[in-house]
């Protein structure tokens, strides 16, 4: 058996999955581990880094090393998207992560990000043709999925912390903001050519922030219990949470059953590009997924290394650490 830890530094959130597979494919989670540490909190327009995000970031890192240090023998890649690729301090980070774990970081492409997004979902949802979306705290990827084959990818800078932190106020969102938010995604979304023709094709998304659609909906239709990989919503049902989001104020956001409260300040910016992606290519119906990044790392680290394909894959509700509690 070998033991794969892979550390997913997002611009929001710092996750960790460790597993383990043997050489037929077969693989198994022995654990999972996230911390929100809001790294790309405060960058500004000269996309710095802030001291305090930075200090959240390393005490996590410190934490999960303390995880992986319970095996003998084990792999580990650490990988980080679009909080560090944008840092005009990412130099200074990286020596502080490495010095942090003992292992380099590795600043993959918005391109890279969003093959992983891929790679995880087909491998685990019977999908045939799909947007895929992951929406993170600074940037979202788009993969078109025809006949389960990639076709089109693309990541865009924009996310649920940076949107939030542009246009949005943190408490009652106002109709002018609201309208400056819409009409900036509009235009990065008419600059994608390819978008048209996905059009009339289901939403596949990964991130917190669509993810808690799926969360609040379970509440609201009282099915807790299903799990959310897998999970579908109409279009028309999602438009309707989020109408409840965005005229609540943020104490309101906080109480809301299925919206955790730490990500109560960001979600109407988090939750607006798969609102207007729906307009935008008429989709009526969005599938979540639990599966993403690290499950595409993993994926690809077994077929590289036993030369089979991956067996059984299998997705639970522990791969969302974060609670539905509110």
């Amino acid at each position: 058996m070998t033991k794969f830890a892979i550390i997913d530094l997002g611009s929001n959130s710092i996750r960790m999955t460790i597993s383990q597979y043997r050489k037929n494919g077969e693989y198994e989670v022995l654990g999972r581990f996230q911390e929100m540490v809001r790294l790309s909190a405060g960058m500004g327009r000269k996309r710095v880094l802030q001291s305090d995000a930075i200090d959240r970031t390393i005490q996590a890192v410190k934490e999960f090393k303390k995880e992986i240090a319970k095996y003998d023998q084990i792999n580990v890649r650490a990988v980080a998207t679009a909080a560090v690729r944008q840092a005009s301090n990412q130099e200074e980070f990286l020596e502080r992560f490495q010095s942090a774990l003992d292992q380099p970081l590795e600043v993959i492409s918005g391109i890279q990000e969003a093959h992983y997004d891929y790679m995880g979902i087909i491998e685990t949802l019977p999908i045939d043709n799909a947007l895929i979306l992951d929406t993170g705290g600074a940037s979202l990827e788009m993969v078109m999925v025809r006949d389960r084959k990639e076709i089109h990818a693309i990541s865009l800078p924009v996310g649920a912390v940076n949107i939030s932190e542009t246009y949005l106020e943190k408490d009652k969102i106002s109709a002018v903001s609201f309208f400056k938010s819409s009409t900036a995604l509009q235009r990065l979304f008419r600059d994608v050519s390819w978008l048209l023709e996905v059009r009339n094709f289901p939403i596949v998304a990964i991130g917190g922030s669509n993810r808690t659609l799926a969360k609040i909906s379970r509440r609201q239709r009282e099915v807790v219990g299903l799990p959310i990989h897998g999970y579908h919503l109409p279009s028309d049902e999602a438009n309707h949470i989020f109408e409840q989001v965005l005229g609540s104020n943020l104490k309101e956001r906080g109480d809301l059953p299925g919206l955790a409260k730490n990500r109560a300040d960001i979600i109407v910016g988090g939750m607006l590009p798969i609102i207007k992606l729906f307009q935008y290519i008429d989709s009526d119906q969005v599938i979540f997924s639990q599966s993403g990044l690290r499950e595409g790392i993993l994926f690809e680290e077994i077929q590289k290394a036993t030369g089979h394909e991956v067996l059984d894959p299998r997705v639970d509700e522990s791969v969302d650490t974060e609670s539905d509690e509110t």
